[in-house]
């Protein structure tokens, strides 16, 4: 897969997620077997706005060249990713999630796998 079509994947997941957190958070955590309240419903809808930011940069950044910024976004989002990955391992593992709390696990795992390939490899864009 090439880079481009990459971050447009990963474009297309954060912002489909920040959509359904921020319209409908009480929904989007239910589909992980989770229940929450107006401030958990708050804090989702905060998170689908970080999301729909990251989705925006992502959309933005997929069709740069190999320039500082376009390594520093991937080098940024895999920290982030590696950091999402443990916290959704540690919540799947601890049993805050039902079975599809592995999904999220997946997402993290190969998103940041990716940007870290795309890293180290700037040719293979």
């Amino acid at each position: 897969m090439k880079r481009a079509a990459f971050m447009l994947l990963h474009a297309i997941l954060n912002l489909a997620f920040g959509i359904g957190f921020i319209f409908a958070p009480a929904r989007t955590l239910a589909l992980y077997g989770v229940g929450t309240d107006a401030t958990g419903a708050f804090m989702a809808r905060l998170f689908g706005a970080a999301l729909i930011q990251v989705g925006l940069v992502t959309w933005l950044a997929r069709r740069d060249t190999d320039t500082t910024a376009r390594r520093a976004i991937q080098l940024g989002y895999t920290g982030g990713l590696a950091v999402g990955l443990v916290i959704s391992l540690l919540g799947q593992l601890s049993g805050l999630f039902n079975a599809l709390g592995w999904s999220t696990v997946a997402i993290y795992l190969l998103l940041g796998v990716g940007y870290a390939y795309f890293h180290a490899r700037p040719s293979a864009a």
